[in-house]
């Protein structure tokens, strides 16, 4: 196939953990712009220190920039977390997920917001302002940021996750 996987035991490098407050990432095109607005003193809520990469209009923008802007930070360890919107939340998560070491996720409800945290160690939540209601992006938020990842017999294929990032794409 052309990726060799690592075996079980070897490391994979995580992005750097930011030291302080737990800090959230946040960015979103036009489309996202509102439910950006409603989502980041939610954050702040649940005690999470909100780092917003803009849109900051509804004016018409492009959101590979917002996405790229938000992984970056997770990728750098600026962020711990981060959170991207627009229409359907699906163009952002392909954007975030070019950047090395990110694994973003488009959950659409409770239970695949929890897999992606806990059995895929996602790190970028990407939402659909279109697509999704506001109770339901904050249930969703909630779960992404209240899970933590497993390990054990998931790490293994995080790693294989890794190899594939690190075989076609290396670090940026």
């Amino acid at each position: 196939m052309g990726v060799e996987f690592r075996t079980a035991g070897q490391a994979d490098t995580p992005p750097p953990k930011p030291t302080g407050p737990r800090k959230v990432a946040i960015g979103s095109d036009h489309g996202g712009f509102a439910l950006k607005a409603e989502l980041t003193p939610f954050l702040e809520s649940l005690g999470w220190a909100v780092h917003d990469v803009g849109t900051h209009s509804e004016e018409s923008c492009d959101y590979p920039d917002f996405a790229y802007a938000t992984a970056r930070m997770v990728a750098d360890g600026r962020a711990r977390l981060g959170i991207m919107i627009d229409g359907a939340g699906l163009g952002s998560a392909m954007v975030c997920n070019k950047v090395y070491r990110i694994r973003a996720a488009s959950p659409y409800n409770e239970f695949t917001a929890w897999n992606a945290r806990a059995h895929n160690d996602a790190n970028v939540l990407t939402l659909g302002s279109r697509t999704l209601g506001i109770e339901v992006c904050k249930s969703i938020v909630r779960v992404f940021l209240e899970t933590d990842f497993e390990g054990g017999r998931h790490a293994k294929r995080v790693g294989k996750i890794s190899d594939v990032d690190e075989a076609y794409r290396g670090k940026q």
